[in-house]
């Protein structure tokens, strides 16, 4: 990548911030155990005998007396640090929205962080293909490790085109009123954004993060991984982060100039340069 997108630390933070979030992730019963333990004996038995099983470093000694060694904690120390940093330092390339400000640098982030997570997903598939059909020795965590990894990119996917104001709109009518009453549909629009996330969390919230989470709910195949209890909270959070995304577009948007869109706007300047120099045309 070259420099006015950040160079080098656009794949690194993002990739490191990945690999230590998916660490706490596949190490959560510990953290569960050691931070809230269950109540019921029987749900701490089950929970114990999945970190053994699951235990990335086994062998090392829990810290603080309880199941997550000191790398367990290191990790879940470095994500909030890789994700602050990450915010600092993340670019805006020229084919993202421009007319960004600070507020936006954790969902950019996250965008930055989408995209190695496709890059991941898509390696896990090429290796899949490459142990089945050349090896003929498929995996059995392939499939639903890429599974597992495209919801999150549905996901967050959502978020940042939420914030590259990318989702599919039709201006047909709204160009042709003045911009005072533009900004009251922009406004209806984010109270109905709002008021869905609202009722869809808080009637929600009870399955997914009591039933779901706190149980650490499995996938129940060899692999096991927990997708119940990762995705549906995520779907969650991310909707709650949607909603405060479209408030902030709004405050964003709210003093910006009428614009009366056309058919041009979708043309990108840059790709059909870049085309025209693949095909040798000047």
């Amino acid at each position: 990548m070259n420099e006015s997108t950040g160079g080098i630390r656009e794949w690194i933070i993002p990739a490191a911030f990945l690999f230590c979030t998916g660490w706490v992730v596949w190490q959560m019963p510990a953290f569960i155990l050691d931070i809230y333990p269950p109540k019921e004996q029987s749900l701490v038995d089950v929970m114990g005998q999945l970190y053994e099983e699951k235990d990335i470093w086994p062998g090392l000694p829990g810290l603080f007396g309880g199941h997550a060694d000191i790398v367990d904690w290191l990790m879940l120390v470095m994500v909030p640090i890789l994700f602050i940093i990450g915010c600092l330092t993340v670019k805006v390339a020229h084919s993202e929205f421009q007319k960004w400000r600070r507020v936006d640098r954790p969902t950019l982030f996250v965008g930055r962080v989408t995209m190695i997570i496709i890059i991941t997903m898509t390696s896990v598939m090429l290796y899949e293909v490459f142990m089945r059909y050349v090896l003929e020795s498929p995996t059995l965590w392939a499939n639903e490790l890429s599974q597992w990894l495209a919801g999150f990119v549905f996901l967050c996917s959502g978020l940042y085109v939420m914030q590259q104001r990318g989702h599919i709109r039709i201006f047909l009518l709204y160009d042709t009123l003045p911009r005072n009453l533009q900004r009251a549909f922009d406004t209806f629009g984010v109270v109905l954004i709002c008021v869905f996330a609202f009722f869809f969390v808080y009637g929600s919230y009870q399955q997914v993060f009591v039933n779901k989470f706190y149980k650490w709910e499995m996938f129940g195949t060899a692999f096991d991984p927990p997708i119940p209890a990762t995705v549906l909270p995520a779907i969650l959070i991310v909707m709650t982060l949607i909603a405060v995304q479209a408030v902030i577009n709004l405050i964003n948007d709210w003093n910006l100039e009428k614009v009366v869109h056309s058919a041009a706007d979708d043309v990108d300047e840059d790709e059909i340069e870049a085309l025209k120099r693949n095909i040798g045309v000047e």
